[in-house]
C-alpha cells in the first residue's frame, strides 16, 4: 500500500528539505518499517544517504504538498520544531508524524529502495476528513511531477476533470494549490513547445 505524505530531511550542514513522498507501508498501518523509492537525483535521497534519518509526516495540507512536488520552496516557510529523537524537524501543523532512521539502503537503480525504520512518532492534530478537493490536488500534483515526459492532451484532459472538482468542494487552499499545479503544466508545455487547447485553461 502506498501512503502519501510529506518527508523532511537534513543535509550535513542542517539546511531543511522538505519533499511529497508516497512510501510503501505494511497492509495493517503500523508504520514499524516502510520502505522509500526516491530518486537518487533528489535532495531526500542525498540527504537520507548522507545522515540516514528523517521524518515522515501524514498532512491534508495538500497546498504544501503540490508547492514541494513541484520543487517550489513553500512559501510562507512551514512550521517546524526539533524531532524527538533523530536529528530532523517536525511539521508542527501536520497530523501525525513518524520519526525514522534508515536500516537498508538500495541505490543500485535510478529510484533507491530505502528501509525505514519508526523510532518515534506523534499525533499532532486531527485529520481533516475525506474531501474530493483535495483529493484531486494530490492527483493533479502526482500528474504535474511527470509533466515533462508525458502526453499533454491526456493530461490536460484529466486536468479538466479535476478543476471541476476542485471548484466545487474546495477551499482557498486547494484553489490555489491548483492554480500552481495547472501554471506549472503551461510552463512544461512551453519547455517543450508543446501546442494544445487543451492547456489554455483548466475549466
Amino acid at each position: 500500500m502506498i501512503l502519501e505524505g510529506i518527508v523532511t530531511t537534513l543535509n550535513l550542514a542542517g539546511a531543511l528539505n522538505v519533499a511529497p513522498m508516497g512510501p510503501q507501508v505494511d497492509h495493517d498501518l503500523s508504520m514499524a518499517r516502510f520502505v522509500l523509492r526516491p530518486f537518487r537525483t533528489s535532495t531526500t535521497y542525498q540527504n537520507l544517504k548522507a545522515r540516514g534519518e528523517g521524518v515522515f509526516h501524514i498532512t491534508d495540507d495538500v497546498l504544501l504538498l503540490a508547492q514541494t512536488a513541484i520543487g517550489l520552496a513553500p512559501s510562507p516557510a512551514p512550521a517546524t520544531r526539533p524531532a524527538d529523537v533523530i536529528t530532523g524537524r517536525i511539521l508542527t501543523d501536520a497530523c501525525r508524524y513518524y520519526e525514522f532512521r534508515v536500516v537498508e539502503l538500495d541505490d543500485r537503480e535510478d529510484r533507491a529502495s530505502i528501509i525505514a525504520e519508526t523510532v518515534a512518532q506523534g499525533r499532532l492534530r486531527d485529520f481533516f476528513g475525506f474531501n474530493r478537493a483535495k483529493h484531486a490536488v494530490v492527483e493533479a500534483a502526482i500528474m504535474a511531477t511527470r509533466a515533462d515526459w508525458l502526453g499533454f492532451d491526456e493530461l490536460f484532459t484529466e486536468f479538466r476533470k479535476l478543476a471541476i472538482v476542485v471548484d466545487k468542494t474546495g477551499g482557498p487552499r486547494e484553489r490555489a494549490a491548483f492554480t500552481l499545479l495547472h501554471r506549472h503544466m503551461r510552463e512544461a508545455v512551453e519547455r517543450r513547445g508543446f501546442e494544445s487547447d487543451a492547456s489554455r485553461s483548466p475549466s
